[in-house]
């Protein structure tokens, strides 16, 4: 009985969505714990923190999904471009574009007889040859580039995700439940566990050291939130901003 092993080793597909979902909610993460703790920190009330932090969410999720959707936009359109381009050469110029073809496998070891039924067999299929040239040649994957609009959505969904969580202690403290101080520590460590996290998660799907990739990420967001707590103490003592109790 012949019994076949078959190896599916796993791929990421529509890398480029993977990207949108990490730096989505790292951005979100970031711009909203940067804002909740300058703005907590010149001690102002918790419903302006709060309204301060969701505009600043919403405006930037709305920004990062619209440069998004018109960079993968830009990008395709390119690459369309270039598949027109190669579609009309392989029309135009058969002789030229075989050649290539030829040129390509050879330099991968092909020869002789081997060489000459590989090239048959790819340009004997036009889809397969526009297919071969566009990766082998040009070095370009449509697929892999993903939808303008599916990129948009997912930017959007994942900034709003990581952006409202530094808000969240924010409405306990609307509620009496906790001070700012209190709000902004929490806020801190919610962010730093949750972008660890993130990063963790990136530094593996890259191969790479996911507690590298976790302090990273993490580091980044603690930064910010450092940055911001002090802008906003600082200008609370100068007198720019009016202090008002929480």
């Amino acid at each position: 009985m012949d019994r076949r092993i078959t190896h599916i080793e796993p791929h990421i597909k529509e890398s480029n969505h993977i990207r949108d979902l990490v730096f989505g909610f790292g951005d979100g993460v970031n711009t909203s714990l940067g804002i909740v703790a300058g703005v907590g920190g010149a001690i102002i009330s918790a419903d302006v923190v709060i309204l301060a932090a969701l505009i600043g969410m919403f405006t930037g999720a709305k920004a990062m999904a619209v440069q998004n959707y018109l960079a993968v936009k830009s990008q395709r359109e390119i690459l369309e471009s270039e598949i027109r381009r190669e579609e009309d050469e392989i029309e135009s110029v058969p002789d030229k574009e075989r050649q290539e073809i030829e040129d390509i496998y050879r330099e991968k070891g092909f020869e002789g007889e081997e060489l000459d039924k590989v090239v048959g067999k790819i340009t004997s299929n036009k889809d397969v040859w526009l297919k071969t040239m566009l990766t082998e040649e040009l070095g370009l994957n449509l697929e892999i580039l993903g939808s303008p609009l599916k990129g948009a959505l997912v930017m959007f969904g994942s900034f709003l995700l990581g952006g409202i969580l530094p808000i969240l202690p924010y409405f306990a403290v609307k509620a009496g439940l906790m001070s700012s101080i209190a709000a902004i520590v929490i806020a801190i460590i919610i962010s730093v566990v949750s972008s660890f996290i993130v990063g963790a998660l990136k530094g593996r799907m890259a191969k790479k050291s996911w507690i590298k990739g976790g302090i990273e990420m993490a580091g980044l967001g603690t930064g910010i939130a450092l940055v911001g707590y002090g802008i906003g103490s600082e200008l609370a003592k100068v007198g720019i901003v009016t202090v008002a109790s929480t």
